[in-house]
C-alpha cells in the first residue's frame, strides 16, 4: 500500500445524517478524496452501538472522520428518533422557527449563497436543513430566499456527490 493510500481518511457515516452530510459536502469542497464506511443507524438497534465502533469512537455517534491517524467525531444521535409520534410535529416546529429567522437574516446577507457569492460554513448547514424540511412536509413557500439558495447549492457537485441518495448505505428506493 503505498503512502497515499494509507493516509487516504475515512469517513464513518450515515447516509441522511445532516452531520455526516456536512462533512461530505466539506471534503468534496475542498477535494480530499476519502474512503466511506456507512454505520447504520437504524439497524439491529443501531450500528454505532457495535463493539467495533465503540472501539473507533467511543462516543457511539456520526460522523466520525478518521484522518492521519486521529479520530474526529461530532455528535448526531437525533432526538428525532426518541420522539416516536411527535417526531414530525416537532420536526416542522423547529425547523419552521429556524427557517423564520434565516429567512430574515439572509435578506441581509444572502448573494447567491447565504453569505454573498461564496459557499461558507451557513450553506454546509442550510442545504442539510431544507433536505430535512422537505423530508418531514415543512411549507417553503414562506421561505423564498432559503429556496433559492438550497437550489443554487444543489447545483454545485460537491453537494451533488454528497447528497444522501449517492451514498454508498443509501436503499435501492432512495437513490437517485
Amino acid at each position: 500500500m503505498s503512502a497515499a493510500a494509507a493516509a487516504k481518511p475515512i469517513l464513518y457515516s450515515y447516509y441522511r445524517s445532516s452531520c455526516s452530510w456536512r462533512v461530505r459536502i466539506a471534503l468534496a469542497l475542498k477535494g480530499i478524496a476519502y474512503d466511506q464506511v456507512p454505520v447504520n443507524l437504524l439497524k439491529d438497534g443501531g450500528q454505532q452501538f457495535s463493539a467495533e465502533f465503540k472501539a473507533l469512537n467511543p462516543m457511539k455517534q456520526v460522523p466520525a472522520l478518521k484522518i492521519d491517524g486521529i479520530i474526529l467525531s461530532q455528535s448526531n444521535l437525533s432526538i428525532l428518533e426518541q420522539m416516536g409520534e411527535k417526531k414530525m410535529e416537532w420536526a416542522q416546529h423547529y425547523i419552521t422557527s429556524g427557517f423564520q429567522a434565516l429567512e430574515q437574516i439572509l435578506q441581509h446577507t444572502a448573494g447567491r449563497y447565504c453569505v454573498g457569492d461564496e459557499v461558507s460554513m451557513a450553506d454546509l448547514c442550510l442545504v442539510p436543513q431544507v433536505f430535512n424540511a422537505e423530508r418531514y412536509k415543512v411549507d417553503l413557500a414562506p421561505y423564498p430566499t432559503i429556496t433559492k439558495i438550497n437550489k443554487a447549492l444543489l447545483e454545485l457537485e460537491a453537494f451533488k456527490v454528497s447528497h444522501p441518495s449517492r451514498q454508498p448505505d443509501t436503499p435501492t428506493e432512495m437513490r437517485a
